[in-house]
């Protein structure tokens, strides 16, 4: 049984708690529209994580579906079939969707179900994605006429290849689980029934480290992707280095040489 959430706002498209100390569980819960992925749900994710991030108890913040059927079955189809270029445009619809990869603590995506268009994007903002047996991807975006606009052209080719990408973009055609795993999308399939519970077990172990060298970690990951790598390099040993001056680097170091477990604070 999952905790009550710790932070007192009322979503009316999210379930919010913490199911052990230092996760912050968010499950999107639209289920009969298969977590379609529309502007007041992604505005309640961005609140959500935000808070999360902020929040000094919340070491990693799982993000999964509140259905076995789908972790986000694509975007709302409904909220964007009569939007026109200048509206679209001149609102920069769906910028604000990105907002999720500026979190700095760790986002584990728990996907069972479909993870199809804006639902694979969500899933590929996330630092690690963990798949359920059955679950299914796919940017479909082609055969509506679209394209991907909330990463997909970007994210995917990185992650699996610009060929494999590529042909998956412009066929439109899903993808299994155990394909996401082997192209290095996915990082572990578990049984769908036992998905959430595993990739939980997975953020309380990361956020029991020191929270300023995981979120270190993280942003040397992200910047490395986006710079040579002499100068990723470079960045990651300042990081490093700036790492000396905290107490967790002193307790780490000395919990490892006395051979007993380390207590990180996060300072």
């Amino acid at each position: 049984m999952y905790a009550t959430s710790i932070h007192p706002a009322q979503y009316e498209h999210l379930i919010v708690s913490v199911p052990q100390p230092g996760v912050q569980l968010i499950e999107l819960n639209r289920p009969k529209a298969l977590n379609a992925l529309n502007s007041a749900l992604i505005s309640e994710i961005n609140l959500a994580t935000a808070a999360a991030d902020r929040d000094g108890s919340i070491g990693a913040i799982v993000l999964t579906g509140s259905t076995s059927r789908a972790f986000a079955a694509g975007a709302d189809i409904k909220e964007m079939k009569d939007k026109t270029f200048a509206e679209a445009y001149s609102e920069d619809f769906i910028a604000n969707w990105n907002d999720l990869t500026r979190i700095r603590k760790p986002v584990l995506a728990a996907v069972n179900g479909y993870a199809l268009g804006g639902g694979c994007e969500l899933a590929m903002m996330a630092d690690i994605i963990y798949a359920g047996d059955k679950a299914v991807f796919g940017q479909p975006e082609i055969k509506l006429g679209v394209i991907p606009g909330a990463g997909g052209t970007q994210r995917l080719p990185k992650l699996v290849g610009k060929v494999r990408a590529t042909e998956l973009i412009l066929t439109g055609r899903n993808f299994s689980a155990v394909e996401a795993e082997k192209w290095g999308l996915v990082a572990r399939i578990f049984p769908a029934e036992q998905l959430v519970d595993e990739v939980v077990k997975v953020a309380q172990e990361i956020a029991g480290y020191g929270g300023l060298a995981v979120k270190a970690a993280k942003e040397s990951i992200n910047e490395g992707l986006l710079v040579s790598l002499d100068e990723g390099l470079k960045y990651e040993r300042k990081l490093f280095h700036g790492l000396f001056s905290t107490k967790d680097k002193v307790e780490g170091m000395t919990a490892f040489v006395e051979k007993r477990q380390a207590s990180f604070k996060g300072e």
